[in-house]
């Protein structure tokens, strides 16, 4: 079979028919292998992506944006991308969605479109429409294309659980802080916390009592959603908040490490270890060792020990003596 003619590079990698169309492509070559029909009036550029390295969770998100972007090109003017797939465009946090327990492809969930005032609302296969309300509603762009910002984009999923709302809202108001080996000092954060409690006043919101419960328990100092829902875990079990991501030095000076979840009053650090590769579990080992040895107790967390909640809750609670 012969090989399709090169794309003008002016299309991108997802485009409309009609773009194409004004381009000079006919037809038949909009009907060639190397494209897709992700969406109806939408052609993009088939590629495989390599995913191998992501966690599911990752994956599910990583999905979600490749469909967004594949979206993109048929947003009107009063149209932009919000709700979890404005999430997915920025990076944060999502709950993972499965089914009978199995997480499902991100490319089956529906991209999630709003229509700021009166415009009519999206009517397409494979996409969730939404109306938004232009007092409470900012975008910015993002690829070319408009997004719900950070604040507006929180404030739009009080239908979640207070846990993810807080491991969202951490996400967003992180402090790019400056400290040993602490990446990107001085990054701005996506919002802040008066911006997530200026959305969320004096409108009617879905989810009100959740988005007001959360953004009190929301912090500027969470690196992960996993240290989110433990420190939420923590805090809701009426035990006291730790400090979070807090350098430790010994008695001579020397720093030991940034930890987790710290109580330096009581010597207690509490550190959530995700999935590692086997030269960064190393590296923790030393460092968890070296604290103890400085006199440290330390709580190590994994997932299994997460969803044994009550025996994590007895660990810390007789580690801190109350």
């Amino acid at each position: 079979m012969r090989r399709p003619r090169s794309l003008p590079r002016q299309l991108g990698p997802s485009f409309t028919v009609q773009d194409a169309r004004d381009a000079g492509l006919n037809d038949g070559r909009l009907r060639r292998g190397d494209l897709d029909a992700p969406f109806h009036g939408v052609r993009t550029k088939r590629f495989k992506a390599d995913s191998t390295e992501r966690d599911v969770f990752e994956r599910q998100a990583f999905e979600r944006q490749v469909q967004a972007r594949r979206y993109a090109p048929r947003l009107k003017p009063e149209q932009f991308l919000s709700h979890e797939t404005a999430v997915a465009v920025l990076g944060g946090p999502l709950p993972l969605v499965t089914v009978k327990n199995v997480p499902v492809d991100g490319k089956t969930l529906p991209v999630h479109v709003s229509t700021l005032g009166v415009g009519p609302l999206v009517r397409a296969s494979g996409v969730r429409a939404h109306r938004a309300d232009p007092r409470t509603t900012r975008m910015l762009e993002v690829q070319g294309y408009p997004v719900a910002d950070a604040a507006t984009t929180w404030a739009q999923l009080g239908a979640w659980s207070v846990p993810d709302l807080v491991a969202l809202g951490d996400y967003f108001c992180r402090v790019w802080r400056a400290g040993p080996g602490r990446p990107d000092a001085g990054r701005p954060p996506f919002t802040s916390l008066g911006e997530l409690r200026a959305r969320i006043e004096g409108v009617r919101r879905k989810g009100i009592l959740r988005l007001r419960e959360a953004v009190e328990i929301i912090r500027e100092d969470s690196w992960s959603p996993r240290e989110s829902k433990l420190r939420y875990l923590i805090v809701s079990a009426g035990l006291p908040e730790p400090r979070l991501n807090h350098d430790i030095y010994d008695d001579h000076g020397m720093f030991l490490g940034c930890f987790d979840l710290v109580y330096p009053d009581k010597k207690v650090v509490i550190e959530y270890h995700g999935l590692m590769h086997a030269s960064r579990y190393a590296a923790d080992v030393e460092r968890i060792a070296a604290l103890r040895a400085a006199g440290w107790t330390v709580i190590e967390v994994t997932s299994s020990l997460f969803a044994r909640r009550g025996e994590l809750l007895a660990r810390i609670r007789r580690a801190l003596g109350v």
